[in-house]
């Protein structure tokens, strides 16, 4: 592989270091739903509900920090953004690790997603900063390798850890994640955007970058898309476990389980990268939502049908979404971030604020839906898929009238 251009570490390495930056988010907040029943036994009377808010504190935090540190990074460089980011994400972690009330440590969560934020967002402006086009779009692509099967594995991780040191040392694992995070990047990454390319940070010129991108249709349309598609991602993490414990009687081996489905994100992923230069970036994720909704469809028929929905035919549905996910987040970034190579920083905050933070306050209600079957998550899969292809298709209009091809 070649190296990416003005940086010295090879394009293995630059997708490696990009997957771990994307992968904060998740981590650090799959790798708490095994403790939630120790944490709701130590410092949550309320129940394991009450818990669960150890992972909504840092979604909010993390989705505050999206708004603003696209545009620190394009007005002061990539690389200070990054530091700053990772220096807070440890402090919150080591708040989280001493805090002695459910309060305090919902704080110090909130502090740490303010913190993740800085990562995450920076990494998706260092790879436009670097690529362009289809490239972006498979370079992206073999990043959410990474990125989308770390929600498989990170609840065995945690369930490792939380075993074997208590619950809290999950957030001694964050820190030490941190500083590796913080060595590495440092120490094999050059700043990637230049001087002479930062606009200053000012206000008329963050609202103008903002009316930018939602004027042009076609990165409009990705960051709708886009939104939907992390909906579904989030009502699964939501429900899936409480159908594997209540529908199947499988909550023991969850975590085993739900490791070996998101192995499809990293097939789909990498299956991604390999075609998406061929194919195009809207083509694929077009193709992906049409067979999500034929899919649901014929299993929300199954079960209005009365047919015995079993396990093995729940796993593979679920498959099914996590392919898709593979097949559209990447592509979908990548598609909002081409025309948006001049104010990259500003286009990754506004498309991970907006797809994060509506996404999941879409998929915030679906859990209370669940009613003992999988029926209210595959309906939501159903919907969202199905208002995605909709949204693709005028996408598709949107090209041909700009004579682009994506």
């Amino acid at each position: 592989m070649a190296t990416p251009k003005g940086q010295n570490l090879s394009k293995v390495e630059f997708i490696a270091l990009m997957a771990m930056m994307f992968a904060t988010i998740a981590f650090s907040i799959d790798a708490m739903m095994p403790a939630l029943p120790a944490i709701s036994a130590d410092i949550a009377p309320l129940g394991v509900a009450q818990a669960a808010l150890v992972m909504t504190f840092f979604v909010i935090g993390m989705g505050a920090g999206t708004f603003f540190t696209g545009p620190l990074s394009d007005a002061y460089g990539r690389k200070p953004v990054v530091y700053a980011g990772l220096a807070v994400y440890a402090l919150g972690a080591v708040l989280s690790w001493m805090a002695p009330t459910l309060e305090l440590m919902l704080a110090a969560r909130v502090l740490q997603g303010l913190g993740a934020a800085g990562p995450r967002v920076v990494s998706a402006a260092i790879i436009r900063d670097l690529y362009s086009g289809r490239a972006m779009a498979s370079i992206m692509s073999l990043t959410m390798v990474v990125f989308l099967l770390v929600p498989g594995v990170a609840p065995l991780i945690g369930a490792v850890i939380s075993d074997a040191f208590g619950w809290r040392s999950i957030f001694a694992a964050f820190l030490v994640f941190s500083i590796v995070l913080f060595v590495w990047f440092s120490t094999r990454i050059g700043e990637t955007l230049l001087a002479e390319a930062r606009r200053p940070l000012r206000v008329p010129l963050m609202l103008d970058a903002v009316r930018q991108m939602f004027a042009n249709p076609t990165v409009r349309l990705s960051i709708y898309v886009q939104t939907l598609m992390l909906m579904t991602l989030f009502s699964v993490l939501t429900m899936v476990q409480p159908i594997f414990d209540v529908t199947f009687g499988r909550e023991e081996s969850f975590p085993l389980w739900f490791g070996a489905i998101a192995i499809a994100s990293g097939v789909s992923s990498l299956l991604n990268a390999a075609v998406v230069g061929r194919f195009g970036m809207r083509r694929l994720v077009t193709w992906a939502l049409a067979i999500q909704v034929l899919l649901s469809a014929v299993f929300v028929l199954w079960m209005l049908a009365g047919l015995p929905f079993l396990f093995p035919v729940f796993v593979f549905w679920l498959w099914g979404v996590m392919f898709q996910g593979g097949l559209t987040v990447a592509n979908l970034n990548a598609i909002a971030m081409e025309p948006m190579g001049h104010i990259a920083g500003m286009a990754a905050s506004v498309i991970g604020a907006v797809s994060t933070v509506l996404g999941a306050a879409l998929a915030s209600p679906v859990g209370l839906l669940f009613d003992g079957t999988p029926m209210a998550l595959i309906v939501t899969v159903l919907l969202a898929s199905a208002a995605g292809s909709v949204l693709m298709q005028r996408m598709r209009r949107a090209e041909i009238v700009q004579g682009v091809s994506l």
